[in-house]
């Protein structure tokens, strides 16, 4: 049911990035990990925006979701950010760690 709209959010791109992060704070959690998974399908183009969100999005379930999908997508541009993440409150700082663990894992 929702392969055709993760297959058009992914088409367009760069484009659905800023409203997918926006979409990353929606109360409904099926929609928030929803857009994770679409813009870790996305890929490179997302990361600048996810590491903006992660750095200054007052919403803490923005900022945990977008450790996590920077962790998923695995760019070495999301180190320094998420290592500064670690000097934040329990739930960012852990989403942070398991970021890091999986780009470890990609590196290797």
């Amino acid at each position: 049911m929702f392969e055709g709209l993760i297959k058009a959010l992914v088409k367009i791109g760069e484009p659905a990035v800023e409203p997918l992060i926006q979409a990353l704070g929606y109360k409904e959690r099926l929609v928030a990990v929803g857009a994770s998974w679409v813009l870790r399908e996305i890929g490179e183009s997302a990361v600048e925006p996810l590491i903006q969100a992660l750095r200054k999005d007052e919403r803490w379930e923005v900022r945990g979701l977008a450790a996590e999908t920077l962790g998923e997508i695995g760019d070495a541009r999301a180190v320094e950010p998420l290592t500064q993440a670690l000097k934040k409150d329990e739930w960012i700082r852990e989403a942070a760690k398991r970021a890091l663990k999986k780009l470890k894992a990609k590196k290797s």
